[in-house]
């Protein structure tokens, strides 16, 4: 029996087990071996590369950001009319057969744009060119996944069901869990809370499924099997995701209203370039870039080529590493205007922590 068989029976077992107490050890198990046929069908035995080999392109920029939806909603026209890169737009499915990337400069950043070929259902099973598509999404700084505002829902359902087979996770946190293996003492679990879902049992169900006998496993919220799973398996992405609605033309004020009051959703008109500027603001909201302007002696700050920083790596010497390696060789102190210091210009050493649009001079030793 072959892989997708297998996780059609898997799949259709867990459909007819009823939900409860007596049966979620069971659903823990089927869950565990779902998630390592999932990762057998992504990864084959035998190498022959990644999914996206020969698909993908070469990642530049600050950012990178993947247009990801069914066949014609409109990530075509969407990126031709934010980036100016033509990407082939037609009336009937599947125009774009590969991956079109575009560029755009926003607030200093150069962010990538990827117009990804349109997702069918079964794609993370490998139907259509589906497991390369994803494949692309999982490197992506964010997603923006393009619906039909007409029908939304069920698009939305769909691709993320996609999505979540592939091993993507769509506006969550890693979950917080403490995980090691060990080479003997058995399953040691230890719980900073109560659990709803997990206890020693399921723990020790979804670990012997894995071959996991000697491991400290620590829970520090409340966790599901899920969450626990996705910590065994350790290749889950967190990737931020922009539902953009389009096609708001078609729909009536009343109706845009509701539409506005949904979490992490943008409305737009691709055709007419209506509301692009909360679809950037939004975009730059979650991709939690930071601009450090650079100071030479003797000059006015270069306001026009910031560096991009990533939240996180904010410290004077992520700056310095970001520009070029060899800085902290002679970093002596770094001069700082801005709203992360006190007075300006403030001296600060290779610790401190930048703020968006400081202004930064770095001083060498003599």
């Amino acid at each position: 029996m072959g892989i997708l068989e297998k996780i059609s029976e898997i799949e259709a077992e867990m459909a007819r087990t009823q939900k409860n107490k007596a049966t979620s050890s069971h659903l823990g198990l089927l869950k565990a071996r779902l998630a390592k046929l999932r990762r057998e069908l992504i990864t084959p035995k035998g190498g022959g590369g990644p999914a996206g080999e020969g698909f993908d392109v070469a990642k530049t920029g600050d950012a990178r950001i993947g247009f990801v939806g069914f066949p014609s909603v409109g990530k075509s026209t969407l990126l031709s009319n934010l980036a100016g890169v033509y990407s082939e737009v037609a009336a009937y499915e599947f125009t774009t057969l590969t991956t079109v990337p575009g560029v755009i400069r926003y607030k200093g950043a150069k962010i990538q744009l990827l117009d990804l070929p349109g997702i069918i259902e079964g794609a993370k099973d490998g139907k259509g060119r589906g497991r390369q598509v994803i494949a692309v999404a999982r490197t992506c700084s964010i997603i923006f996944m393009v619906l039909d505002v007409l029908k939304p829902l069920k698009h939305k359902k769909l691709l993320e069901h996609e999505l979540e087979g592939f091993g993507i996770r769509l506006n969550k946190s890693p979950p917080n869990i403490g995980f090691r293996k060990k080479e003997k003492g058995g399953i040691n679990l230890t719980t900073t809370c109560p659990q709803s879902t997990l206890d020693s049992d399921m723990v020790r169900t979804i670990l012997a499924e894995y071959k996991i006998h000697n491991a400290d496993v620590v829970l520090r919220s409340d966790s599901t099997t899920d969450d626990l799973i996705d910590v065994v398996e350790g290749n889950r992405v967190f990737i931020p995701c922009i539902y953009v609605l389009n096609k708001i033309d078609q729909i009536s004020i009343e109706e845009l209203d509701v539409i506005y009051k949904i979490p992490h959703c943008v409305p737009i008109s691709a055709h007419h370039k209506w509301n692009f500027d909360d679809l950037l603001e939004k975009m730059w909201e979650y991709l939690q870039l930071v601009r450090i302007y650079t100071k030479p002696k003797g000059q006015l700050p270069d306001y026009e080529a910031p560096v991009i920083l990533k939240l996180g790596h904010l410290a004077v010497e992520d700056f310095c590493n970001n520009l070029h390696k060899s800085i902290m060789k002679d970093f002596k102190y770094a001069l700082v205007w801005g709203s992360s210091v006190k007075h300006n210009p403030q001296k600060v050493g290779k610790e401190h922590v930048l703020n968006d649009e400081d202004v930064i001079q770095i001083v060498k030793k003599i």
